[in-house]
């Protein structure tokens, strides 16, 4: 029998309570310290824990998308089709910063359907537009 467990991937950074509630406000969900750690905070949507946000008072930011550096591991959050403009404007006006769109072929109109940003504090996420069940 496996031991019932849950996952959540933790990005470090050094002002952990900011970056918490930027993927909070993102996402949709709440932000707040961890039950008994006071370096972590928990961002939770209505399924569960979403994102852990570590106090890390020595992090570096990421260098991606410099060539020298890799992108590592980054969030990726879907975003129905018809959304994705929306969703990009509103991840600009909570601080994330543009870093490339990319273009699959996808789209009649030619718009980009996988756009790459660093969060305020560098690490890097992308909006990815998804197909509505019933598109």
């Amino acid at each position: 029998m496996t031991v019932l467990k849950t996952s959540v991937i933790v990005l470090d950074c050094a002002e952990p309570e900011s970056l918490a509630r930027f993927y909070a406000e993102l996402l949709g969900a709440t932000a707040g310290p961890a039950p008994d750690d006071g370096e972590l905070f928990l961002v939770t949507g209505g399924a569960g824990v979403l994102l852990g946000i570590r106090r890390d008072p020595q992090h570096t930011p990421p260098s991606w998308p410099l060539p020298e550096g890799s992108q590592q591991v980054h969030l990726r959050i879907l975003v129905a089709e018809d959304s994705l403009d929306e969703a990009e404007r509103e991840a600009v006006a909570l601080g994330a910063r543009p870093v490339a769109a990319e273009e699959d072929g996808t789209r009649p109109d030619n718009r980009t359907t996988l756009r790459r940003y660093a969060d305020p504090a560098g690490h890097a996420f992308v909006l990815a537009s998804v197909r509505s069940a019933g598109g």
